[in-house]
């Protein structure tokens, strides 16, 4: 956690150090990460650091914090936007997308996701992805929860379990498409622009067959983009 020093600093020198933090640590992860890089992108000494944290992986825990609010508001608007209240396998299909689309769109927090996901200091790792994953499950939970008592799930569904599969689609769904490897079965790594809407849509497939109260129709295909060249 930032120390009573960083609570008294001015919003505009904090705002500095964030976005410092920010660039090297998605570029560079926790390992590679450069503190005297920070300092001086912030206009800070290096020794002021540690005058705002206890040392570098406090840093790089409130960095993961920032990033995930900022991804969590971004969701929790569209989840609204989206009506949680409708059959819960619809809504997950549409948030879904929305998610892909999110980190599609924003570079830096699939950087900084990536980071945390693939972090190979193990104390730091545990660090980081326990603030991913506070985040993650509170807003899933209810979500889930909502969706179970609604008779969206099977009286007997494993909501756990579903929960646990969904920690590990989330990410898998953000990065894949973006690092050639990490996906050698569904092919979200492929060119095509409608690959990721197409996974989503099956790994919904399997969640439904497995969690669903009643058997579902299979979710709703992708629509295809309109061509703009006429």
């Amino acid at each position: 956690m930032p120390t009573v020093t960083w609570s008294r600093l001015g919003a505009d020198r904090r705002a500095a150090v964030v976005a410092a933090a920010e660039t090297e640590f998605a570029a560079h992860g926790f390992s590679g990460g450069s503190l005297n890089v920070i300092a001086r992108r912030a206009g800070v000494a290096k020794g002021s650091l540690f005058q705002y944290f206890a040392d570098k992986r406090d840093l790089y825990a409130h960095i993961t914090e920032v990033g995930s609010q900022r991804v969590r508001r971004h969701m929790e608007d569209q989840i609204r936007i989206l009506d949680p209240g409708r059959p819960f396998f619809e809504f997950l299909t549409d948030l879904l997308d929305v998610w892909v689309a999110y980190f599609a769109e924003h570079p830096q927090d699939r950087a900084l996701h990536a980071a945390a996901s693939f972090e190979v200091d193990t104390d730091a790792r545990v660090s980081v992805r326990a603030v991913v994953h506070r985040h993650y499950l509170q807003v899933l939970r209810p979500l889930v929860h909502a969706a179970g008592t609604r008779g969206d799930l099977r009286p007997d569904a494993d909501t756990d379990t579903m929960l646990s599969l969904l920690l590990m689609i989330l990410p898998h769904l953000a990065l894949a498409p973006y690092v050639r490897g990490m996906d050698p079965v569904l092919g979200l790594d492929e060119i095509a622009p409608e690959q990721p809407a197409l996974v989503v849509r099956r790994y919904v497939a399997v969640l439904a067959a497995a969690f669903a109260d009643t058997p579902t129709p299979g979710p709703r295909q992708p629509q295809p983009k309109e061509n703009s060249h006429e």
